[in-house]
């Protein structure tokens, strides 16, 4: 993976009209501080290209990072703060399902869930809206390096079955720290977006 090119072009906010890239876009959702900005640091080898906070909810907008201009990886704001007023996360919800449904350049969507925990009812309500909007989404479990080795297939498992997932789904551990599962991240992103990169 040869990154010649890497910006963050287009900041949509509640109110802003929904781009036409015209490139492949891969698409980032998850709850709040589950580690979606420091992926996408981690994916273009940056430190602070996306923001990264320890206050949750950081991320408000979609946010769509260029890629050597041949793909965007899309960064939907974080669900499931709890400090967030009930408007504002109904606003943020109705923004990442308007992307979901509208965007005709999206190949994909990866779907960030915390290793350490079983999936909880706003990662339920994300995945069941991914697929009602004809994605099949890839589970990124974050946070791997919490585990000990000999706990992660028993987590995987939870996930597994806490969000129903069919038997192919794909389960990609990930650690920002020790960077494992990233090539796997890339890989999958070649394999769903037709272009070189």
């Amino acid at each position: 993976m040869v990154l010649r090119k890497v910006s963050l072009d287009i900041v949509c906010g509640v109110t802003s009209r929904l781009p036409e890239t015209g490139r492949p876009e891969v698409a980032f959702a998850g709850r709040s501080n589950v580690g979606k900005s420091s992926l996408i640091n981690a994916l273009v080898n940056r430190k602070s290209l996306a923001r990264t906070s320890s206050q949750p909810g950081k991320t408000q907008t979609i946010n769509f990072y260029n890629i050597n201009d041949a793909i965007y990886l899309v960064d939907l704001p974080g669900y499931g703060y709890a400090k967030t007023s009930v408007t504002e996360k109904q606003r943020w919800g109705e923004m990442i399902e308007r992307y979901l449904r509208s965007s005709k350049d999206l190949k994909a969507v990866f779907l960030l869930v915390d290793i350490r925990h079983e999936p909880n009812a706003n990662d339920h309500q994300m995945y069941d809206w991914i697929v009602e909007n004809g994605y099949r989404p890839i589970i990124i479990c974050t946070k791997l390096d919490k585990l000990k080795r000999s706990q992660v297939p028993k987590a995987l498992k939870a996930i597994r079955e806490g969000l129903s997932l069919p038997s192919d789904a794909v389960l990609i551990p990930y650690s920002s720290l020790t960077r494992q599962g990233r090539d796997d991240i890339w890989e999958k992103i070649d394999a769903l977006t037709t272009h070189e990169i």
